[in-house]
């Protein structure tokens, strides 16, 4: 007999129900998004308004701060509200919804960090090849195959989730809808979906990894013999990646490469690659970067800009 599903809402339980903690992260995650949003704002209206936009690090870089932005714009607004609330509730087409919206922006930002990534090694490793290997058209090709890989990861994820039947309890202890808490909530046997959520999420995320420390190794291997000058440019402009890329990766790799089991713990993860990751992102790219530093003091001290492309 067929089980269907007769849920059509969700309790979230949050972070904690101490009514003392709860206002504290309220306080704390308010103040976190506005940081986002003026940080990211910050970098996309930099770039835009000088000559970085003609650079296909800094092309990647303002799809990145786009996408850090929707990304943690699918969780931070409804946790923020749901900390003054006495019960958080989600109807279950916005749990979905949610769903949907954050392994898809998630994606875009895993290809993205992947494709920087590789635009550095060309830059480091082929030099005389960069600007036929990365010209305009083939960084809007990549920016468009991350979507398209992106939309393709996020659409099997709610493929697989869509079709669980929900029959009670309805509790999700979690702040936001995320697939290893509802399969626990299914009323069926998900151990099989459970191994393609690992397959799906946690092989592209590992392959993501992979390849982004195999190409970081291959430039510090390249520059080993460079002038101390230019290696030193190098390791700044990487060592800025590479930190962008675990803090977003390692907390994802330890949420989604495991089995389908949940623990206390996630919440606490989940924030490092929901909020605490955009946050940051900004504040890497930009103190540990002296083209960003510069431009932010042409764009934002010195002169006056307009909204569009800005020659200094």
């Amino acid at each position: 007999m067929e089980t269907t599903s007769n849920i059509t809402e969700f309790i979230l339980l949050g972070l904690s129900q101490n009514k003392n903690i709860k206002y504290f992260c309220f306080l704390l995650f308010s103040l976190c998004y506005i940081a986002i949003w003026m940080g990211i704002l910050l970098i996309v209206i930099s770039i835009i308004c000088s000559q970085l936009i003609d650079q296909p690090m800094y092309f990647f870089l303002k799809y990145l701060a786009l996408s850090d932005l929707c990304y943690t714009s699918t969780v931070t607004p409804k946790l923020v509200t749901d900390l003054l609330a006495v019960i958080n509730t989600i109807s279950y087409t916005s749990c979905m919804t949610q769903l949907f919206a954050m392994h898809f922006f998630g994606g875009i930002e895993i290809f993205l960090l992947t494709a920087m990534a590789y635009d550095r090694y060309v830059a480091i490793c082929k030099p005389l090849h960069y600007t036929v290997i990365m010209s305009r058209p083939r960084c809007n090709a990549m920016v468009i195959a991350c979507c398209a890989g992106a939309f393709l990861h996020s659409f099997l994820m709610f493929l697989l989730t869509i079709n669980l039947p929900f029959c009670g309890p309805n509790e999700i202890d979690h702040y936001f809808c995320d697939v290893y808490p509802l399969l626990k909530l299914a009323c069926i046997d998900t151990y099989r979906v459970g191994i393609l959520v690992v397959a799906n999420s946690g092989t592209m995320g590992l392959v993501a990894f992979v390849i982004l420390m195999l190409s970081y190794f291959l430039i510090l291997y390249t520059i080993r013999a460079y002038p101390a000058e230019s290696r030193g440019k190098a390791l700044s402009t990487c060592s800025s990646h590479i930190a962008v890329v675990v803090l977003f990766f390692v907390p994802v790799l330890f949420i989604y490469i495991r089995p389908t089991v949940t623990f206390p713990e996630d919440k606490v993860f989940a924030l490092f690659y929901t909020i605490i990751a955009p946050m940051f992102n900004p504040l890497i790219y930009t103190l540990r970067n002296r083209e960003m530093k510069s431009v932010l003091r042409k764009v934002w001290c010195q002169k006056p800009f307009l909204i569009g492309r800005q020659i200094f």
